[in-house]
This record gives C-alpha cells, sequence and structure tokens, in this order.
C-alpha cells in the first residue's frame, strides 16, 4: 500500500470520526427539537428552561413565571397549584414540567392518558437544591453543558455573599404576606422565605410554627423583630411602610420603632432558581 493510498484512507477515517461526532452532539441536543411544545408550570423552572436556551419552545406558563420579563407574554394557565388540565392541554403540549409536590396526581394521570410527557422534578429550598433542579432538568431535556454554564453562574453569584463573623448577632427577621390589611399572614419556619433568610444571614423571628398563620398584634409584639420584611407588591398593598406602620403591634416592635421595614419582588426572593445568589446577596444588604 502506498502513502498516496494510506493518506486517501486516513482522510476518509477522519470525515467518519467528524461525522459520528457531529451526530452525537445533535442527538444530545435533538432529544428537544425546536416544534417541541413545553408546558412549564412554575416559576423556577421556566427560568432554568429559558437559561438553557428553550424559551422559544415554552408553549404556556402558570402565573408564576415572569422572568425574564418575555415570560410575561405566554399563555398564562392559573397558579401551579391549581391548574386545569382542559386549559394545559388546548395549548397542544408535547411535554409538561412542574414540581412534584405542586402537580397532584390526579392531573399527573391526565395528563399521562392524553398521552402527553410529563416531567416532574423535586426541590429543595438550599442552594444545593437548587443546583440540583437546574442539573436534573439540563439532564433530562439533554441539554447536560448548558446546565452546568447556568449552575457555574449561581455558585459565582453565591460566592459573593460575606460570611458573617460568628460572634456576631443575627438580625431578627419577620415576613409577612399581605394582600392588603385583610389578608396579613406571618411566615413560620420551613418556608421559602424562612430558607432565604438563614442564607443571607439572618433569623426567624417565628419559630413556633410551620408555614402560614394569621398576623395578630400579640404574635407581633411577642415576636419583636429587628426587620421586617414583605413582598414589593405585599407592601404596595399596604400603603406603602406609611401604611404597614399603621398595622395594630408594629409600632412597638424594634423593626417598627426603627423604620426598618424592607421589601423584595417575591418571586426572586422566593423561587429558589437560578437567581438565587442575586436574590440572598439583595436580602443580606437588606436586613444589615
Amino acid at each position: 500500500m502506498n502513502l498516496k493510498t494510506l493518506t486517501i484512507i486516513s482522510c476518509i477515517a477522519f470525515a467518519a470520526m467528524a461525522c459520528n461526532s457531529n451526530h452525537d452532539q445533535h442527538a444530545q441536543a435533538g432529544n428537544v427539537a425546536d416544534s417541541t411544545r413545553i408546558i412549564s408550570l412554575n416559576g423556577a423552572v421556566s427560568e432554568v428552561l429559558v437559561a438553557i436556551g428553550l424559551e422559544k419552545n415554552i408553549a404556556g406558563t402558570d402565573i408564576t413565571s415572569n422572568y425574564p420579563e418575555s415570560l410575561k407574554s405566554k399563555p398564562k394557565l392559573g397558579h401551579n397549584k391549581n391548574i386545569n388540565a382542559e386549559g394545559v392541554m388546548a395549548l397542544q403540549p408535547d411535554l409538561i414540567i412542574g414540581l412534584k409536590k405542586e402537580i397532584t396526581p390526579a392531573l399527573a394521570a391526565q395528563f399521562k392518558a392524553a398521552g402527553i410527557r410529563l416531567l416532574l422534578v423535586d426541590q429543595e429550598y438550599t442552594a444545593e437544591g437548587t443546583k440540583q433542579l437546574i442539573h436534573t432538568l439540563a439532564d433530562s431535556l439533554h441539554y447536560a453543558a448548558k446546565g452546568d454554564s447556568v449552575v457555574k453562574v449561581l455558585e459565582g453569584d453565591l460566592s459573593k455573599l460575606k460570611v458573617a463573623d460568628g460572634t456576631a448577632k443575627k438580625p431578627k427577621v419577620l415576613f409577612i404576606y399581605a394582600r392588603g390589611t385583610g389578608t396579613m399572614m406571618v411566615g413560620g419556619t420551613g418556608t421559602q422565605v424562612d430558607k432565604a433568610i438563614a442564607l443571607a444571614g439572618g433569623v426567624n423571628a417565628v419559630t413556633a410554627f410551620a408555614d402560614y398563620k394569621p398576623l395578630t398584634a400579640e404574635a407581633l409584639v411577642q415576636a419583636n423583630p429587628d426587620v421586617i420584611l414583605l413582598f414589593d407588591s405585599g407592601l404596595e398593598s399596604l400603603g406603602g411602610a406609611a401604611g404597614l406602620a399603621k398595622v395594630q403591634g408594629i409600632a412597638e416592635t424594634n423593626a417598627g420603632k426603627n423604620k426598618k421595614i424592607i421589601s423584595m419582588d417575591g418571586e426572586l426572593l422566593s423561587s429558589f432558581g437560578p437567581r438565587l445568589g442575586i436574590a440572598i446577596q439583595e436580602l443580606a444588604a437588606k436586613i444589615k
């Protein structure tokens, strides 16, 4: 076999290897075709999908999916804990993605009976839980490399958090969920905001119960928070800080006396999605 023949064979082999490599890359990304219609039923899930490059495939979302701004134009299907199957299926999705804890078995069964692919994932309200959520979604959709990149950005944001001296006193933060003075709830342990407060270097002023309970003047005075935290929309519904100050019991707390009333975007603070590091940085700065 002469040198010319060997050269030709080598070129053919190299071309075949390159072709196979391109085929493998296409197959990796091909799990979600350009025509695949995705319904996302959770705000954090929607943020991940956009971050890994699948915004064009999102055909509809729940009402908590409003970031980035462009998602607000997508058809909305109600709150993720109260989804109507017919409304979802009217959008003719190929794939529905949500959280296991938010999609009831009955609703999941309806989707499966209609022949629609369903991807349900877990979410833990921790930094590691957020990374796992991103990896799980990206890996399941064959966008692992994109998922790795999103996690790296998240880790960079989290690394900017300044850890306070262990001997420093942590501010007591009380979270109030409000929709006007007629609906005011206090956030106890185990909630997303409770976990965010801890990550930001504070402590929840309420530890006697989990989840949410109606706000009372007695509970306010007993908790005596250094800081009172609300969602932006909640504080606005009360007429701002001046309106909150009129609520019975607020003025008797350290937060009320020192006018330490803060608010944040609700989805940013509580979603535990790709922007978690940004959210915790903002909260940490505000509760100081």
